[in-house]
């Protein structure tokens, strides 16, 4: 029998976990919880030997549950991350972890004083690219690292679509950015200036560009917005990271499909190719896995405060952005013919996935 867990929240991303924990067959998926009867349909014809419920204190109170997965929405998961702790369970988290900051920090306290393990969605952190490029980073091949340049800008969630709870475009998805660069450079924030447009005449930022640097003189720029394109007939989009020495080079671009890094430096020039992997989540489930079976956290294993540092500087950032020039460009009629695109395409980019419940 594999580890017995129950999963909060059955949407894209519950399924995703749902999906990954069935193949390595390390998990017994003893519980799915979601508050949708259409979704409740849907995870007992996938996991019908798993006891389906709307009631999440059901697998609070069953003392054989060792981890929850909290993958509801945001506004829920600080209050469920409580429930966790003082029942003595282990938590996979989506991120953020709470949709208020000091309720964040709060979660990070009070899972800090449990002899539980808890992480949260850093899927960066987790993919092989990024592992392979800090190591060239570490090797010395490229001197002393100096300048961390990261972009990544799609068509991706249009304003108003998605998950409000976790925030504008910079914070949902830009606070993984933040966060590896963070990773790379081995030293917390120190300075910051950002520039945010608000595209079609939203309320919120949907595009943004923060530069600064680090405690130790690392100095970044981050690039992110679901702003590239999303009318033009052919769409595409625009990510890379390029890490810069003082001796060498170490970058990577992907397609969503492959992603290729490529290496320069003082004896060593490579270029690698493997698929892209995705969100990683098959890494993360082995993670806790392997720390469970062996008792001991595996270091490799991002950490909630991990999750809420990234997330407090997204925030910071797009603070700093309002506090300076915050143009609106391009209209509203945009934006609903942008929404109503997206809601008849099949093959783009984040788009929502469509749940057949019959």
């Amino acid at each position: 029998m594999g580890i017995k867990v129950g999963l909060i929240g059955f949407g894209r991303m519950g399924e995703f976990y749902l999906d990954e924990m069935r193949k390595s067959g390390r998990w017994d998926i003893a519980y799915i919880c979601d508050l949708s009867p259409e979704a409740r349909g849907i995870a007992a014809r996938l996991v019908p030997d798993a006891k389906v419920v709307s009631d999440e204190d059901i697998i609070f109170n069953d003392p054989e549950v060792s981890v929850i997965g909290i993958f509801a929405l945001a506004d829920s998961r600080f209050r469920q991350i409580e429930k966790a702790v003082s029942c003595g369970k282990h938590i996979i988290a989506e991120k953020p972890i709470a949709a208020a900051i000091a309720d964040e920090w709060r979660a990070v306290e009070l899972t800090g004083a449990s002899d539980r393990f808890s992480t949260a969605n850093l899927y960066l952190r987790n993919s092989w690219y990024h592992n392979l490029m800090r190591d060239f980073v570490r090797s010395g091949e490229i001197g002393d690292l100096a300048i961390l340049r990261i972009c990544h800008m799609t068509p991706g969630l249009a304003p108003g679509e998605g998950h409000e709870y976790e925030g504008p475009s910079f914070h949902d998805c830009g606070m993984h950015y933040v966060d590896i660069a963070r990773w790379y450079a081995g030293a917390e924030y120190r300075t910051w200036n950002a520039q945010a447009v608000r595209m079609w005449d939203y309320k919120d930022p949907w595009w943004l560009q923060c530069h600064g640097t680090f405690e130790n003189g690392v100095v970044f720029d981050i690039t992110q917005g679901f702003v590239y394109g999303q009318l033009s007939k052919n769409q595409t989009h625009n990510s890379y990271v390029d890490i810069i020495g003082t001796k060498g080079i170490v970058r990577m671009t992907h397609d969503f499909k492959t992603a290729v890094v490529d290496m320069r430096g003082v004896n060593v020039t490579e270029r690698v190719e493997r698929p892209f992997g995705g969100k990683n989540i098959d890494v993360l489930c082995n993670l806790m896995a392997d720390s469970i079976e062996k008792g001991v956290r595996d270091a490799r294993m991002p950490e909630f405060r991990d999750s809420v540092i990234a997330s407090d500087y997204a925030w910071k950032f797009l603070e700093d952005a309002r506090s300076h020039d915050l143009p609106s460009t391009g209209t509203q009629e945009e934006l609903r013919q942008i929404v109503e695109r997206r809601r008849n395409m099949t093959d783009g980019y984040g788009l929502l996935k469509k749940r057949k419940f019959h």
